[in-house]
């Protein structure tokens, strides 16, 4: 991917959508305090020198401190920034929407099977003989009888994040949101067709201008602009990248716990507390996470 060109292209897509649909009054950047958000923030700026997009912040609670810290020290400087919480703390949503586990895709489908024995979906999913193109791990089946009583559902992130957010946006009659999301990150986000999504009325209503750059481009956007990243993803953390510290979603959740277990102890024994159920069920199956390791090992005095 040459530099030049992408960030040509990049600067000019926003630019345009721009004059079509009024970014500067209509939208807001949906900020994380993480690396693409953060380079979303600054390419917009060059494409549309003294605009006044917000940048909202979502304080959801589950937050790396650091994150946290960073998107505080930027608001301080610019108005722009918007910091948000969700109207409920997240023991209070998990105690009573459910817990993820492995995925949102999972963690629906078990919910609707927790709510209902006898769905369809649910049946379908656990059934090696279905024509469903995803099937649940034999590893994970036991979740579909009466042996395991955890709620489970994909919730989390609604209640936490995106309720907030809406609510805030229709407050403020935002109709746009700007993303830091690309395909290069892969998983579901390699299914978006285009940078521009809209709605049945063909309203435009979710804007990615990142969405075909890739680690290189990222990488030198950061150094020509002399940009400060959120300080882990420098040394000695070296986050590749953050979102809510110790999600059970997260693919690499082993590896987040070791580099919080050695740099971020207390950040270690707040995931340990808030995702107990999870990472009990993860360890007993040694699935995600290894199981020599518990809560019993963690002093919380």
């Amino acid at each position: 991917m040459n530099y030049k060109i992408t960030l040509y292209d990049r600067i000019n897509i926003i630019k345009d959508i721009n004059k079509k649909y009024d970014l500067e009054h209509n939208s807001y950047i949906s900020f994380s305090g993480g690396k693409d958000s953060t380079i979303l923030h600054y390419l917009v700026d060059i494409a549309l020198p003294s605009n006044n997009i917000p940048r909202v912040f979502i304080n959801t609670g589950i937050e790396y401190n650091a994150i946290v810290d960073y998107v505080k020290e930027m608001a301080k400087i610019d108005k722009r920034f918007v910091i948000l919480k969700p109207s409920k703390p997240i023991k209070q949503v998990l105690e009573q929407f459910g817990y993820p586990f492995k995925s949102k895709e999972h963690s629906f489908i078990l919910s609707l099977y927790q709510k209902n024995k006898d769905n369809k979906t649910a049946k379908r999913y656990v059934d090696e003989n279905s024509d469903k193109l995803i099937r649940c791990p034999k590893i994970l089946k036991y979740q579909f009888t009466n042996d395991f009583n955890i709620k489970v559902s994909d919730k989390c992130c609604l209640k936490l994040k995106k309720e907030p957010i809406r609510k805030w946006a229709k407050e403020n009659n935002k109709t746009i949101t700007l993303t830091g999301m690309r395909k290069d990150e892969k998983g579901q986000r390699q299914s978006i067709k285009g940078c521009a999504i809209f709605d049945k009325e063909k309203r435009l209503v979710k804007f990615h201008p990142l969405l075909v750059v890739d680690d290189c481009f990222e990488k030198t956007f950061i150094k020509q602009n002399n940009i400060k990243l959120c300080d882990l993803y420098y040394e000695p953390y070296n986050f590749a990248r953050t979102g809510c510290k110790g999600c059970p979603f997260s693919v690499d959740l082993q590896r987040q716990l070791e580099l919080m277990s050695e740099y971020l102890p207390n950040e270690k024994r707040q995931c340990e507390m808030i995702w107990m159920p999870i990472y009990k069920e993860y360890r007993k199956l040694n699935y995600r996470l290894k199981n020599q390791l518990n809560i019993f090992d963690f002093n919380f005095n």
